[in-house]
């Protein structure tokens, strides 16, 4: 779930990469010296899972892990994401350069807005927390599709299809998603829950 360079008009783009720069500020702000060492492994680990394709039609599927970036990392989440979204494009040429700004919204946002939802239905028991992770796994994919066919259609109708069929093909990924955040958050509940609770503290 890439937006290559070229696809989006230039005022969109643009002000994208405003607010991702301006997200990505307040993000590291955020940040505490003693949480970089798991923002920098929790973002190899983006950068690894989002890296493999499997071509589908004119799109692609493959791990996102926006909703399990935001439940370990909190207010850090945005810029784990937009640093591993930038090193695919240099490294890789996954996504554009010009679209950097508009892929981290895409997958930024989504990893935010499931850290504050996690926070805030978690509970106190394991099972909760299991639920939790799995909802707000999947949520987190279903955000970051949403997201991108609202960019895909400011680009007008001929991405339309394009938009509607990377919506489907993304609908087996929420599902399996969903088990891999519940199964993450169960392990560190039952073996490093301190990793889960400087997470959640770092949420407003």
């Amino acid at each position: 779930m890439h937006i290559a360079d070229g696809i989006l008009p230039t005022s969109v783009a643009v002000g994208s990469y405003a607010a991702s720069l301006a997200l990505m500020a307040w993000s590291v702000k955020k940040t505490h010296g003693d949480d970089l060492p798991k923002v920098a492994v929790i973002t190899s680990s983006f950068f690894v899972a989002s890296l493999v394709h499997v071509p589908l039609g004119p799109t692609s599927v493959h791990l996102l892990i926006p909703g399990l970036v935001g439940i370990l990392l909190g207010n850090s989440a945005f810029v784990s994401i937009a640093l591993g979204l930038l090193l695919q494009s240099l490294l890789f040429q996954f996504g554009g350069i010009t679209a950097w700004g508009a892929n981290s919204l895409m997958m930024g946002l989504p990893a935010l807005c499931c850290g504050w939802g996690f926070e805030h239905t978690k509970g106190t028991t394991l099972f909760r927390h299991v639920c939790a992770g799995a909802v707000w796994g999947g949520i987190g994919v279903t955000l970051a599709g949403i997201m991108l066919a609202l960019l895909l259609f400011t680009s007008g109708e001929d991405f339309l299809g394009v938009a509607k069929i990377a919506l489907l093909a993304h609908l087996p990924v929420i599902g399996i998603e969903a088990a891999v955040s519940a199964f993450t958050v169960s392990f560190l509940y039952k073996v490093k829950p301190e990793l889960l609770r400087t997470a959640l503290n770092s949420v407003p």
